[in-house]
């Protein structure tokens, strides 16, 4: 399958991923976390444009 590392988190940043894994139905934060992950990497790493980030705010209300 695949080798497992160990990574340090943050208590806090711990608790967050466990109630966001939960909420979201994952059986577990390593599931959660792999997805997380492997969802952002398949955006082929590329940051938003400072565009897409102002239409992005407006359209959720921060900006206008």
């Amino acid at each position: 399958m695949f080798r497992k590392r160990s990574i340090k988190l943050e208590p806090e940043l711990l608790e967050r991923l466990k109630a966001a894994a939960g909420r979201a139905g994952y059986s577990s934060v390593d599931e959660f976390v792999v997805h997380v992950l492997e969802r952002e990497l398949a955006r082929g790493g590329e940051g938003d444009s400072d565009e897409e980030i102002k239409k992005r705010l407006a359209g959720l209300g921060y900006i206008s």
